[in-house]
């Protein structure tokens, strides 16, 4: 089954994400660009968003793990071709049904890495799950997502962002390193994020 998606912006990430497959992104079959409208088909993941199953339960420190291990994978492929996803939240994973897999999904506000740039030319993702330095203050970069995952890490444990009450033990310890406000200070990439968890 296959989902045709239009949006205004730039298809980049999804034109490389054309080349590479990874069960926890969804298969992007096409991509068109006109005038500034982009139009991809990609697989339809057929499942329920993180978002609309935290409105009725938290998850365990045990399906958090392995959902956002699989998460992190997905990650590892997107920084990989030097994409940064700038969006990761509940609403843009999905748990597949039957097996419950977590699919990242929505590249709509990815961008690939500029190292020339000192900051990001267009102010993009979710209050609440954005890093600091997505408002302006650096280039967004692989660790940008390390922040947002931290954030999600501790939604789906206690339903609430770190500052309002952070999440436990050592799950809660690893949401703090992620969500540094000095990018330098998280973990340097999704591997070494997976290791911790």
């Amino acid at each position: 089954m296959f989902i045709l998606r239009q949006f205004t912006g730039n298809a980049e990430v999804y034109r490389k994400l054309l080349d590479h497959s990874c069960p926890y992104l969804p298969t992007v079959f096409e991509v068109a660009e006109q005038d500034g409208t982009a139009v991809v088909l990609e697989e339809f993941v057929e499942g329920d968003s993180m978002g609309l199953l935290l409105q009725d339960a938290l998850f365990s420190p045990e399906e958090t793990r392995k959902i956002v291990s699989q998460v992190c994978q997905a990650l590892w492929v997107l920084h990989s071709i030097g994409a940064v996803h700038r969006d990761v939240k509940p609403e843009n994973i999905l748990l597949r049904a039957g097996d419950g897999g977590a699919v990242l999904i929505d590249f709509d506000a990815a961008r690939l890495h500029k190292p020339e740039h000192e900051n990001d030319t267009q102010i993009l993702g979710t209050t609440g799950f954005a890093a600091p330095e997505q408002y302006g203050l650096s280039q967004s970069d692989i660790r940008t997502d390390i922040y947002s995952t931290g954030i999600l890490i501790n939604v789906m444990l206690t339903g609430e962002h770190p500052s309002k009450k952070l999440a436990k033990g050592r799950l809660g310890r690893v949401v703090d390193r992620c969500t540094h406000v000095n990018p330098q200070r998280r973990y340097k990439d999704a591997l070494r994020l997976m290791e911790a968890l």
